[in-house]
């Protein structure tokens, strides 16, 4: 299929941390797939049927907005899959189509863990892909066990891609797009089009980044933003919208700057296009030829900045918890020279990170 379609589902979340008891937000996470159902069932019943569709970052159940990690895993995270995800596996396969996503997973082979995963969901209704998020803010990540999750994981499983007859995909979820590392590996594993499913206020860095990670890597995305609020402004003072598809040279092929709930952010991926390009083109500008990777190896390897580890003997069970591995961070990059030491008695600023 060298021509095909996706779509991004621009639609709005409740948040299952603000139901009174957990029946209700159970109801909540309910209500949130039932209207992701509808819009993608608008989206395929439309004049420009979808191959593909992305949804919004954490769309069925919100964030926890610094909830317990113990009450959060009972009260907002699911299985993947599960019965939650069981609707949206059916509508893939009535529809022949793959579905993106992204939600708060609570495997149980983890036991007190819980993690920021993104999946897709292919047209036989199976999981195709699964990839639990590295780099988070406020919360769990598979860095905090790296010692033992890497026992458990399959190398091409850490940072997933999944070979298509839409072409080769992976998933980076929301503020991940701008680690540069993520995008790079999973396009040294191949891949060629990149899901964005976020829950993101404004903001010209994260534009930035997702025109930078498909220009370096030579790489479609397609990224789906929440309408309405964002998961993180209870007060509606940050809103969604501006879901985007770029190619493969960072053109937009389709944009919307409103926050209302829609599928009108559609487009066509050309793929045979891509692939050409990355051959043809011989330039600084195509990455697969001309980087020289050998050269940042020393580099990388020296480079331990945030602790891996850090909560290996047991989970997080408290955001605030981090706030000692973040102190760790700060001294191993003030001995790199990235950060300046403050001067004598200065206390630390107040942190950023929305919960």
């Amino acid at each position: 299929m060298t021509r095909w379609r996706a779509t991004c589902i621009q639609m709005p979340s409740e948040r299952a941390c603000q139901a009174p008891d957990l029946a209700s937000a159970r109801a909540v996470i309910e209500r949130n797939r039932d209207r992701l159902v509808r819009l993608i069932e608008e989206a395929c019943a439309s004049e420009q049927k979808p191959d593909l569709v992305v949804s919004p970052e954490f769309a069925i159940m919100g964030p926890p907005l610094g909830m317990p990690v113990r009450e959060w895993i009972a009260r907002g995270c699911i299985t993947l899959p599960g019965a939650e995800t069981a609707p949206l596996q059916a509508l893939a396969r009535r529809e022949g189509i793959y579905i993106c996503g992204n939600a708060f997973e609570a495997p149980p082979e983890f036991p007190g863990r819980y993690f920021n995963t993104s999946y897709i969901i292919g047209p036989d209704g199976e999981f195709i892909l699964r990839y639990r998020r590295v780099n988070t803010a406020a919360f769990p990540s598979v860095h905090d066990f790296r010692s033992d999750y890497l026992k458990v994981t399959p190398e091409d499983q850490v940072f997933p891609v999944v070979d298509t007859p839409l072409g080769r995909l992976c998933v980076i979820a929301c503020g991940e797009i701008n680690v540069p590392e993520v995008a790079r590996v999973m396009m040294m594993q191949g891949a060629e089009i990149i899901l964005h499913p976020t829950n993101s206020r404004a903001s010209a860095a994260q534009e930035a980044a997702k025109l930078c990670r498909v220009s370096e890597n030579m790489v479609a995305l397609v990224s789906a933003n929440v309408a309405g609020p964002i998961g993180f402004s209870p007060d509606g003072t940050f809103t969604g919208g501006r879901s985007h598809i770029l190619d493969h040279q960072g053109n937009t092929l389709a944009w919307r700057e409103s926050d209302d709930e829609s599928t009108a952010v559609s487009a066509l991926i050309d793929l045979e296009q891509l692939r050409s390009d990355r051959r043809a083109d011989t330039g600084l500008s195509n990455p697969h030829l001309r980087a020289r990777y050998e050269m940042y190896v020393p580099f990388y390897q020296k480079a331990r900045f945030y602790p891996a580890d850090f909560f290996l003997d047991a989970p997080m069970a408290e955001v605030s918890e981090t706030a000692a591995a973040i102190a760790r961070a700060r001294e191993n990059l003030e001995r790199a020279g990235v950060l300046t030491p403050l001067a004598a008695g200065a206390k630390e600023p107040a942190s950023t990170v929305e919960h």
